[in-house]
This record gives structure tokens, sequence and C-alpha cells, in this order.
């Protein structure tokens, strides 16, 4: 055999021993404290990438910097040492996705925590991806009916849509979140509660009332307890959205709930001073607006070319004795398109859900909501306005001209009937009826303390004989419906 052939063998046989070979980079770990790992070594390691440790746990490289890497162990951090070796894994953070996880109770990495067994993956998808471009999407125009009066009403949320609910601690924003997804029961929408350092009792709970309602069919729920770091926290709404990026993908509706974003900025901001990146503004550090941004951009209306599912976001924020102009509210406010403001004062009165109506606004509006709805909403608002504007007169009753006393006996009205109790949502039919009877006075002369009865018998008489005329509700508006509608409530009334 010639030299040369003996060369030609041997370059074959090196490269196919290198095609074959896996490649691991390994490092050190210089320092660990509070969940933090600082490792020297690992020198090609790219952001937002896993690496493994010596001990089995798992960590998440954030901080790139010349001499070494800041990680984030995702879960328990005891057992790992000064001096322990760390693999590079060539993983981007992704989490496993598919059909199976509906009805179940998942950490931020996918992995089950409700006790009903492993989770048979569909596919895998990374917690980071850029939001889709604005030539795959299209206009928000199919309605999200939450089963709130006040909401599709006045406030109507939209299949694409990112909506805020903001408001101070106890005011009912996570019950705004729950009774919405109650609703979707038959709705053919999928739905998403990420819960962000909440308590496992409240998480249970909150799983028990949508076991309750049948939402758990399809429903996921993603939870970060408080107990378990701010790594997870920090990882939860980026891995609920990937799960409802899966359904995305497959042309499906999805809604998904974060629980609050306040609780996620604070552990972004107890990561990013642990890593000493520099604080800002109330110690957040630069990019806390990125944080958020890049998390809500992801909700979308993809257009029919691809796909034509959509994410509809409802993003919470927990204000400080209602301040709006605090630096998260104000970044979480301007990425949205609109916000359910939710008033202390308006709760203690007895007013639930405490919607505050003059600082609650949809910027897709009325191209939301069905078309009787659009018709009955529109004087329903008006009457609404009147009222605020001239309640401060209500208590000088005798001295009023007749057509102020008018407008706040109709406001009186409006007010006591969009109240509602918690875990009760109404079809949207039954809402236009109610507010179409509302604003055509036929409840000026009815005691507002009698109106919650009244619309309780009223539903329950449309539900047993009036079946037809809901479905024409839903399927339109026109002047033949409007006089069925206006006869049904005379006939009731009658009773």
């Amino acid at each position: 055999m010639s030299a040369n052939t003996t060369i030609e063998n041997l370059k074959k046989r090196i490269a196919g021993y290198e095609g074959g070979a896996e490649m691991y980079e390994y490092g050190t770990v210089l320092s660990i404290a509070d969940g933090i790992a600082k490792i020297s070594g690992l020198s090609k390691c790219q952001s937002s990438e896993m690496v493994s440790f010596e001990s089995g746990a798992l960590g998440l490289a954030l901080n790139l910097e010349e001499d070494s890497v800041g990680v984030i162990v995702l879960g328990e951090y005891s057992a790992i040492k000064e001096g322990e070796t760390v693999k590079r894994t060539n993983k981007i953070l992704s989490i496993p996705v598919g059909d199976n996880f509906i009805g179940r109770v998942v950490n931020p990495l996918g992995m089950p925590i409700d006790e009903a067994g492993a989770i048979k993956a569909d596919a895998v998808y990374p917690v980071e991806k850029v939001a889709s471009g604005v030539m795959t999407r299209e206009p928000v125009k199919t309605p999200v009916q939450t089963g709130l009066k006040s909401i599709d009403a006045m406030i109507p949320i939209g299949r694409g849509q990112r909506e805020l609910i903001i408001g101070d601690r106890q005011t009912g924003k996570t019950a705004i979140a729950i009774d919405t997804i109650l609703n979707q029961k038959g709705q053919d929408l999928i739905c998403i509660y990420v819960a962000i350092s909440q308590k496992q009792s409240k998480v249970s709970r909150l799983v028990s009332k949508l076991k309750e309602g049948g939402a758990m069919d399809y429903t996921i729920v993603v939870s970060a307890g408080a107990s378990d770091g701010p790594a997870f926290s920090y990882l939860a709404p980026y891995s609920g959205c990937a799960i409802a990026e899966y359904f995305l993908d497959k042309g499906k509706d999805v809604l998904i709930v974060y629980d609050d974003l306040s609780k996620h900025a604070v552990a972004y901001r107890e990561i990013s001073l642990l890593l000493r990146r520099p604080p800002g503004r109330e110690a957040y550090p630069g990019d806390v607006f990125y944080l958020h941004s890049r998390l809500l951009e992801r909700a979308c209306r993809l257009n029919k070319n691809y796909g034509g599912g959509s994410i509809t976001a409802l993003p919470i924020i927990e204000t400080q004795a209602g301040d709006l102009s605090a630096y998260i509210p104000t970044n979480v406010i301007s990425i949205t398109d609109g916000q359910i403001f939710l008033e202390t004062g308006l709760f203690n009165k007895g007013i639930r859900p405490a919607i505050n109506a003059g600082l609650s606004v949809s910027r897709v509006g009325s191209a939301a909501q069905i078309k009787s709805m659009k018709k009955v909403a529109g004087k329903m608002k008006l009457a609404m306005a009147q009222y605020r504007e001239l309640e401060s007169f209500a208590q000088f009753g005798s001295d009023l001209d007749a057509d102020t006393k008018k407008a706040i006996n109709r406001g009186q009205r409006v007010v006591e009937l969009m109240k509602q109790n918690q875990y009760a949502p109404i079809a949207v039919a039954k809402q236009v009826c109610a507010i179409y009877a509302v604003n055509e006075g036929f409840l000026d002369e009815m005691e507002t303390t009698e109106i919650k009865a009244w619309e309780e018998s009223f539903y329950s008489f449309l539900d047993r004989s009036k079946k037809p005329l809901l479905d024409k509700l839903v399927a339109g508006w026109d002047e033949k419906v409007e006089g069925e509608l206006k006869e049904t409530i005379k006939e009731f009334l009658g009773n």
C-alpha cells in the first residue's frame, strides 16, 4: 500500500470519528448564592442556553461576561458546590408542549405537578421566540366573550388582543380572568392560566373552581409558586406563551392569563441585581420594558395564510394605592391594547366587578362585538357617562329638573344591572336582552333593590321559552329581531 493511500484512509477515519463524536464544553462553578451561579470556562456559551451541573441541576445562562457566565439555577440549588463541573448542553431553553397538556397543571419547565402522571409531549418549543411579523397578522374582529356584562358591553375584548387588567390588591382582578375562562365552555378557545409567584393554596383553589365549572377540559395551568424562587417566576409567562404558540401553529385560538406581571417584574429585578446588572428607576434594570414587550407582542391574530389562529393575552398588574403612573403599570399600559381598571372605592361600595368605566378602555372597541351588542351598548355607555357627570348632584334630588332626574334614575339602574356575582358568567345574548330592557326604560319604575331578582327571573324565562330569540340575537340584529325582543320583555313584565 502506498503512502498516499495510507494518508487518505487515515483522513477518512479521522473525519468519520469527528463526525460521530459529541463535543461538549466544560466549565467550573466559581461561586453559588441565592440561586445564581458564576461559572468560568464556558467561553462559547450562548444567551438563554441550558447548562447542566455535575450535581444534576439545570441552569440558564443569562450574563455572558468576558471571563465568566452568570447562570440562574432552575429549581433547587443547595447541592451545587464551588469547584463543581458544569457542561454546556448546546440547547436554547425549550419546554415540551402538546395536546396532552390540556387539563394539567405544570411547572415552568413543562413538568407535571398535579400528581396525575407523566405527560406525553408532541413537540418541544423554545421558551423565547421572536413575535410574528406584521405581514402575518390580521385585524382583531372576533370577540372573546367574558360573560361579564360591563366588559362585553363597554370594554370588549377580541381574539388576538392584549387587554390589561389593572388595580390594587384584592379588587377582583383574578376573578375577572377566571370568569372569562369559565365562560369559554363550548367557545372553541383553549385557555392557559399562568400563576406567577402565587401561593400554592390559591392555585389549588382556582384549579378546583375550574374543575367544578368544567373548564379544565380546555385549560392548562402553569404554576410558579412563591416558594419556587425567582428563576421559575421569571420563566413562567414565557413557558405559558410557548405552550400557547404550539396551539397557535395548529390554527387554534388561545386565551392566556398572566397573573401577575408585577410579580414577574419583581422576580426579574431580583435576578438582575444578583447578577450585578446596573439598577435604574425603582431599582429595575434598564431592559424591564423589553422583558414584557417581547412577551406580550407574541399575542396576535394570524391571517389565513399562516393558519388563522390567535393568542389573546390578559396580563394582570397590581397597583399601589391606584397609582397608574408607576413604572411597571405605565410600561405595560403602553404595550397593551387597552386596560380594565378596577377601583378599590367601587369594590368597597359593593359594585362588583369594580370597573371604573372612565379609566378603562378597549382600543379594539366595537370591532370585537356581535352586532346586537353594538346596537345596545352605545346607548348604555351614554347613560353611564351622563350618570357619572350628574352623580354628585343626586343627593339634591328635590331641586333637580325632570331631565336631570331621569338621567340619574336611568344611570342608577344601569349601574345596578352591571353588578355581577363572581363565577357566574352570562351568555352574551342574555346580556343584550337585559341591557336593551334598561335602555328602553322598562326598569325605570322599578326599585334598584329589585333589579337583581328581576334579572335572574328574566334569564330563567329566556332559557325556558325564548331559545330561538337568543339564537337570533347571536346571529345578528334587525327591526324584526328588535320588535320580538321588545315584545318578549313586555310579555315577561306582564306576568
